[in-house]
This record gives structure tokens, sequence and C-alpha cells, in this order.
């Protein structure tokens, strides 16, 4: 059933746009390409943009999902490592100081940014000795102070803020095949991190000492945890700028269907990742036509009524 929830929101991803095809011109885009106008619409811009959206939507469900379990806090999502934040610090940095012009330019000083956050927070988490708790704080810290630089630099730099306005909403719309090759090797590796991992977290979820009851090497076990969601997030980031809520929303659908076992959530948080961000990503290009709506504000949109419905559901739990 996810399978078949992915394989059709990809074609309707490829068949509906802000332009509208007939059916007959999007297949004779796919299968019979001439160099036509509608040809290359659908080969050279809807293909590569559903492309991009798969290996995303399945890096930031990863994600989400590995730091949920990391922090054992069902309300974690990517970010709260500041991966993102990171990411946005080196674009702006690469814009406003080196002259940075190209989205694939872009991906380098990114990705560079998600991983020197991610080694900082470990290290302010209290490295061997670090805990969900701990962890979490040393993101939110480090969060606060790179948005603020961030908003400076835009401030500072009207030049910065002209390139930077639909990358740090969180964009597909300038998806192509060379963004695709210089992100999914960074992404595959992020994958084969928490398909290894996945055993552990399970322990990792159940509490420190259970897990070393269990066997489980827990500051391993974090490392590869915290490398896996920066090479996931840091790298989606990079080619789409910060898409929020994606990480959140998908491994709560995901445990309702499989349960708490890591070997199950991560593959369906991989399948059904893409499903939402490629159909948010359909609704922005539907509901303001000619022009269209960026998927990170779609996702905001539809993860926001969700975030405040778990928090009131997690406070009710308690009472």
């Amino acid at each position: 059933m996810a399978l078949a929830a992915l394989v059709l929101v990809c074609l309707a991803s490829i068949a509906i746009g802000a332009k509208g095809l007939p059916i007959a011109d999007v297949w004779h885009g796919l299968f019979h390409y001439a160099g036509s106008g509608d040809d290359v619409l659908v080969r050279k811009v809807r293909i590569p943009r559903t492309v991009l959206g798969l290996i995303v939507g399945a890096a930031l469900g990863l994600a989400g999902a590995v730091m949920q379990a990391l922090t054992r806090n069902p309300l974690a999502e990517p970010g709260l490592l500041g991966v993102n934040a990171g990411a946005s610090a080196a674009v702006v940095s690469a814009i406003s100081f080196f002259g940075v012009t190209s989205l694939t330019g872009y991906v380098w000083f990114a990705f560079a940014g998600a991983a020197i956050v991610s080694v900082a927070v470990y290290l302010l988490g209290g490295s061997r000795s670090a805990n969900p708790v701990r962890l979490a704080l040393a993101g939110t810290a480090v969060t606060a102070a790179l948005y603020g630089y961030v908003n400076a630099v835009q401030l500072l730099d009207s030049a910065a803020l002209d390139r930077l306005r639909f990358w740090t909403v969180g964009s597909l719309a300038s998806a192509n095949m060379e963004t695709v090759g210089k992100v999914w090797p960074f992404m595959a590796l992020g994958v084969l991190l928490t398909l290894l991992i996945a055993r552990p977290l399970n322990a990792l979820e159940m509490g420190d000492d259970t897990a070393r009851s269990l066997g489980a090497h827990l500051t391993r076990t974090r490392i590869l945890a915290m490398l896996a969601v920066t090479l996931l997030c840091g790298a989606a980031t990079a080619a789409c700028g910060p898409i929020v809520f994606i990480g959140l929303m998908i491994p709560h659908l995901v445990r309702a269907i499989t349960g708490p076992d890591m070997r199950w959530i991560l593959p369906y948080a991989a399948v059904l990742s893409p499903v939402l961000l490629l159909g948010a990503d359909v609704v922005g290009r539907i509901v303001a036509r000619p022009s269209e709506l960026q998927v990170g504000i779609v996702t905001a949109l539809l993860g926001g009524p969700v975030f405040i419905h778990l928090v009131r559901r997690k406070r009710m739990s308690q009472l």
C-alpha cells in the first residue's frame, strides 16, 4: 500500500504542475521526447523535481525517525540538533562573503555547515557523557545563535536576502539532475547507516541502562546516529532549503502502522515521507496557479496543527 501511494504521487508530480498539460503531452514528454516546450517541461523540469523530492523526502523521514529514537522525544525532528541552522548559516556566509550564486555551489557549504554544527552540538552536549536532554538543549542553543547570525547577515546584505528568499522557505522549484547527482551519495551513505543502527536504536529507546544490559554500545550508536542525521538532513537542506515537519509527522504515522520496532519504522518512513513531500509540492503547484506555493510553506501549514495535536496529546497523557 505504501509503495502504491508512492507510485501514484510520483505520477501526479510529473503530470500536474503550475502549467496544465494534457496527459497525452505528458506521455509524449516521457517516452517520445522531441525537444518541444512541453517535452522539455516534463523531462527537464518535472522529472528532476520528482526525483529530488523522492530522495529528500526519504532523507527527512529517516532523519526524523532516528532523531526521535536518539533523543527519546516524540516531538523531536531533524532541526533539533541544529542541522538546518548550520546549513542555513553556511549558505548565507557563502553568498555574502564568497559570492556563491548557484544552487549546486550551495550544496557543499550547506553540508559542511551541517556537519560542523552536529560535531559542535555533540561536544557541547557532553561528548561521551552526552544524553538526550543535553543534546537537545545544546542543539536548541546553537540553533538560536545561528539563526540570529543568519538574520543579521540578511539584514546587512540585501543581495544575500534576495538570493535566499526561496531557499530559506524550502523549495523543489530549482531542482535539476546536477543537484541530485551531488547530494545522493551522501544520502545513500546516511540511509545505509540508519539501517545498520536500527537494532541498537531499539535498545536505546528503552533507556541507557536497559540498552547496556542488551549489549548496545551507547556512545558508538549515538555517534553513528548523529552522523546519519547529518548526512541525511544536511544534504536534503543543502538541496532544497530547510523543509520542516516531514521528520516529525511521518514517524508518528508509521508507528501507528508498524509499532515501535525501528527495523520496520525506518523502511516505512523512507517510503511514506516522499509521499507527503511530493503531495505537498503538487498541492502548492495547484493552489496558486499560474504561480506556485513553495513546498516548505505547505508542509509548515500542514505540520503546525499536527505538532499542536501531538503536544496536547502528550500533555493529556501526563495528567
